[in-house]
């Protein structure tokens, strides 16, 4: 995943353009993308597909032509969509058209104006502050004009084509937590997933943000109903506790199995209250669509100093940081999996359980009365109306073992689904 992040990470991404469609055909490399471009002047929801943005150079030279601001160097360096421009002018002009961080002097700030015709730079502080006044040249080799949006999925196929949608943006530039490290931890849940046989049908979203997501539904609203959860991944790699955040209904499955995955792993953690800021969540969350998805990150958005500067880099992630998050996500999709209805088809008293052999299986477990009680449970709450998450919350007992309960039940022919 480290490895991933550090090839994408030099890749100049913007809400449209070549840079998407590169970091798209990496990502390609590792788990097999249907890619989808949609022209500009689409009409998504109330939103319209803007024009693509592709740039090739840009500088500020001094007037011996010495580069002191070069975008080669780092794809931060230029605001994102800048329109094109070339010209000379003294430094008092241009410093308004220069975004900087006094309080980070030696880093390099991110900037966009998507929706704006603009043309800016960004650098450090520390670099504006040695510029001498003088004469500077200016030059944005961009382009702005008709193209398409571009975005992908992955599709993981499952026993039923209810689906789980995971979703992460792909329009930021060269920030390794934000979002490059959702990239690599979404693609290798991906590939984890496909060695498996999965309940649910698994949709991968790679989307720029907003309008990607925007996009995405206006063009799959008629069948929105397949999707069951879904998860937004951001900020995945970075050495801070992990975060999750409910969605709108506060109170849908995916909401209960993180908290319950979180609370079981012993893992620090915390548990965020909706908020319409933040990550697509909001876009998929939204009052007429309703989904219940949540965000998985580590810090959240805004939450660390490095957050949208070029501090976000990939050494600021760790291959640990990941590894957790990803494993977090593998145990998430294993209790969705799971977390089916039973009903107990010997509900008059208390089921012979030993002429059933099922006392003699747990024999030599470490957990064997642990895995009892479980049995007794599932028994006790299979009517039809609760699940198996709901039995391992009520009992307090590991949500697998709940489950390996559930199986030995069913195969006994005491329960079913």
């Amino acid at each position: 995943m480290h490895a991933l992040v550090e090839r994408l990470y030099p890749l100049c991404r913007s809400i449209t353009g070549d840079g998407v469609r590169a970091t798209l055909d990496i990502v390609g490399e590792y788990v097999p993308l249907r890619v989808h471009e949609v022209p500009t002047g689409t009409q998504v929801l109330d939103w319209t597909v803007p024009q693509e943005w592709n740039i090739r150079d840009a500088y500020i030279a001094d007037s011996a032509g010495n580069r002191v601001v070069d975008f080669a160097a780092s794809s931060l360096h230029v605001l994102g969509y800048s329109v094109p421009v070339s010209r000379t002018m003294p430094l008092a002009e241009l410093r308004d058209h220069l975004h900087t961080l006094p309080e980070h002097p030696g880093w390099v700030p991110y900037r966009t104006s998507y929706y704006r015709p603009e043309w800016g730079f960004c650098l450090a502080q520390e670099t504006l502050d040695a510029l001498p006044d003088g004469a500077y040249e200016v030059c944005v080799d961009s382009t702005l004009a008709d193209g398409h949006l571009t975005y992908a999925e992955h599709v993981v196929p499952g026993r039923v084509p209810d689906e789980v949608i995971v979703s992460c943006h792909v329009c930021h530039p060269s920030l390794a937590n934000d979002n490059l490290a959702g990239i690599a931890v979404a693609t290798f849940l991906a590939r984890a997933l496909a060695r498996e046989t999965p309940y649910y049908t698994y949709r991968f979203i790679y989307a720029p943000g907003t309008i990607g997501a925007i996009t995405w539904l206006a063009r799959n609203a008629e069948r929105i109903d397949q999707v069951k959860h879904g998860l937004v991944l951001a900020c995945a790699g970075d050495p801070g506790q992990l975060t999750y955040k409910r969605s709108r209904r506060g109170d849908a499955e995916i909401d209960r199995v993180l908290h319950h995955v979180l609370t079981a792993s012993g893992r620090p953690h915390r548990i965020t209250e909706f908020t319409p800021y933040g990550y697509d969540e909001r876009q998929y969350c939204s009052p007429g669509f309703d989904l219940g998805v949540g965000s998985l990150s580590r810090t959240p958005y805004a939450g660390y100093p490095e957050y949208h500067t070029s501090a976000d880099n990939p050494d600021f992630v760790s291959p640990e940081a990941m590894a957790d998050t990803l494993a977090v996500c593998r145990e998430a999709c294993a209790v969705l999996d799971r977390n089916r209805r039973y009903v107990n088809l010997s509900p008059y008293g208390e089921p012979q359980l030993g002429r059933r052999g099922l006392y003699d299986s747990l024999g030599g477990r470490s957990d064997a009365k642990q895995a009892q009680l479980a049995m007794l449970w599932v028994l006790s709450l299979s009517d039809g109306e609760h699940a198996l998450l709901d039995v391992a919350e009520r009992s307090g007992l590991p949500f697998a073992t709940v489950a390996a309960a559930a199986d030995a039940l069913r195969t006994a022919g005491l329960i079913k689904e």
